[in-house]
């Protein structure tokens, strides 16, 4: 299974063997529900902001897809061939125009891609050790190519909202555990940028988050222990967060809307909530050898799911006073947590949204 939410986290997508379903968050209704004869097993859906148009093409058209990005409200698709019933190369990006229902464009590598990304008229592709920019669907070309450090999960983040007024591009570098961060505003087709890179950990990076206005950047290492904030535009550390002693693996970093809040979630079966805007309501406890004025900050608020339980979380947009947490895993479980800005949990909800049908609503 893989679970994606979209751009403003008002909707998610499931992808499973037996088809691909999408999600509406509140109220929560299973949206749309493609079974196996119509699409085959998907391993990635991905989408982008709200939509009606689902990223998955007929297994039958195009065998199985292991990437699949959709683009907005428009009836283009961008798909990676792979899986059990493969029928394009891992290489290839193909665009799907769903309206005419064939294809329109073909982007073919050297070498497998990794991840991609669709924006309002762009189109990023990971490889191993390159990272593509694409002008699309008008006029298509190729407008920049940036060689990174080793990156066998295709990390790289991208500025959500095509309003920034800065469009921040952010990848690993050469350096294990360093950060490039491009901002594209700045350079021309065919043009390079003097490398400005973060050393955001001695280790290699493991997660790369952007807020929504690409102003602010959170990374974790394949320890796993700490999380680093940094601002794009000074390249200085905000704030550094302990999640926890033991070594873990990150599955997901988000962003609050109002870029107040960070959540996080590993495989330690625990959800994390710090504070970033007012960073005093994070919990400090002195490990061993601390120095004084140097004790590490913990989260102002954690809560339970599934150990190892693979999951993805996100905010939902908040009401006047109250925030909210969504973890969705992929045992089919959604734990929605309200929360004060004090931290305190004041509201719990638990779904298994494998069993809702297009007809319920909660």
């Amino acid at each position: 299974m893989n679970l994606s939410f979209n751009q403003d986290h008002g909707c998610f997508s499931c992808s499973l063997d037996n088809g691909v379903r999408i999600y509406n968050l509140e109220p929560l209704k299973e949206k749309t529900h493609l079974d196996a004869a119509t699409v085959g097993s998907v391993t990635i859906c991905e989408m982008l902001n709200r939509t009606n148009l689902l990223a998955i093409v007929d297994a039958a058209t195009v065998g199985s897809v292991t990437i699949c990005e959709m683009l907005n409200r428009t009836n283009l698709l961008a798909i990676v061939g792979g899986g059990r019933k493969q029928k394009f190369a891992e290489n290839v990006v193909l665009l799907w125009d769903d309206l005419a229902q064939r294809f329109v464009s073909e982007y073919t590598f050297s070498t497998p891609v990794l991840s991609l990304q669709l924006r309002k008229d762009r189109l990023y592709v990971a490889q191993e050790t390159q990272i593509h920019v694409f002008r699309f669907p008008n006029d298509p070309a190729k407008l920049h190519t940036f060689d990174t450090g080793e990156n066998p999960k295709g990390l790289f983040g991208v500025s959500p909202f095509p309003s920034s007024e800065r469009q921040i591009l952010t990848f690993p570098s050469h350096h294990p555990g360093h950060v490039q961060i491009v901002d594209l505003s700045k350079i021309s087709q065919g043009t390079s940028a003097a490398p400005i890179t973060i050393a955001a950990h001695s280790s290699k990076l493991a997660y790369i988050a952007l807020n929504s206005q690409g102003t602010m950047l959170a990374t974790a290492s394949v320890k796993g222990t700490l999380i680093r904030v940094f601002d794009t535009f000074k390249k200085t550390q905000l704030i550094e967060l302990r999640r926890g002693v033991d070594y873990a693996m990150v599955y997901c970093i988000n962003f609050s809307h109002d870029s107040e809040f960070l959540v996080i979630s590993s495989d330690k079966g625990t959800v994390h909530i710090f504070a970033l805007k007012d960073a005093h309501l994070n919990k400090r406890f002195a490990l061993p050898g601390t120095l004084f004025g140097l004790t590490p900050l913990y989260s102002m608020a954690q809560f339970t799911i599934p150990a190892e339980c693979k999951c993805q979380c996100a905010f939902v947009k908040k009401t006047i006073s109250v925030n909210s947490v969504v973890a969705i895993c992929e045992d089919g479980t959604l734990y929605k947590k309200a929360f004060t800005s004090k931290g305190n949990f004041h509201g719990d909800t638990y779904d298994m949204f494998l069993n809702l049908c297009e007809d319920d609503e909660y």
